[in-house]
């Protein structure tokens, strides 16, 4: 498990905000306390409401604005856990599409509800965005081009009340890692809220199959 950059993640979070938005799609499924689908939604971000707008960006923030190297741990794909069929292949997949494949996603969440394990309803939700990420001068200040287009999802699981009212998120991943100002497809990185540690190990499970067996 390597260290994740305190920096790199404030440069994505500073891009998550209304004026600077760099999600394009939303789309998520609600999942009952056995782990069944009880509805999704697709939609693209921008055309939300500016409330919505507002309530989404805070989840998807939870993730990569979490405590570095405490809440959020960067963790590297094994050759096993790559190969065709798997989950990775299935989240480059969707990074790829942007979101814009309901079947793919209805895959994701059916596998995801047989293995994931919490107290009560809960929400997946994924975000898709993109990040021009600006080339570095050599005092770092940062120059007018683009050096590589990031594209990376957020995932965020969070529990959920009443009228589908989500909590705050208790895990999710960022995918492909933004390592080095730069995407990591091979790497990808896991929050877990504290006290959730069987939501963690519950998360693991689902991304790293092989790994683990």
């Amino acid at each position: 498990m390597d260290k994740i950059n305190r920096e790199d993640m404030l440069e994505l979070t500073r891009r998550m905000t209304l004026k600077r938005n760099c999600f394009d799609r939303i789309a998520g499924a609600y999942m009952d306390e056995e782990g069944f689908v009880d509805g999704t939604f697709n939609k693209h971000f921008q055309k939300l409401s500016f409330g919505d707008q507002q309530a989404n960006l805070a989840i998807a923030k939870t993730v990569p604005f979490s405590e570095t190297n405490v809440e959020l741990k960067e963790y590297a794909f094994r050759e096993a856990d790559t190969r065709p069929g798997s989950i990775w292949q299935m989240l480059m997949a969707l990074k790829e599409c942007g979101l814009k494949n309901d079947a793919m996603l209805d895959v994701f969440y059916e596998e995801f509800g047989s293995k994931y394990r919490t107290d009560g309803s809960y929400a997946v939700y994924f975000f898709h965005g993109s990040y021009d990420v600006p080339l570095k001068a050599g005092d770092k200040e940062s120059l007018w081009e683009s050096e590589e287009v990031y594209q990376f999802l957020i995932c965020a699981v969070c529990p959920v009340s009443g009228d589908y009212e989500p909590g705050r998120a208790e895990c999710g991943f960022l995918f492909p890692a933004f390592k080095d100002r730069s995407s990591d497809i091979h790497r990808i990185d896991v929050f877990t809220a504290e006290g959730r540690t069987g939501q963690a190990e519950s998360l693991r499970k689902i991304l790293f199959p092989q790994a683990l067996a």
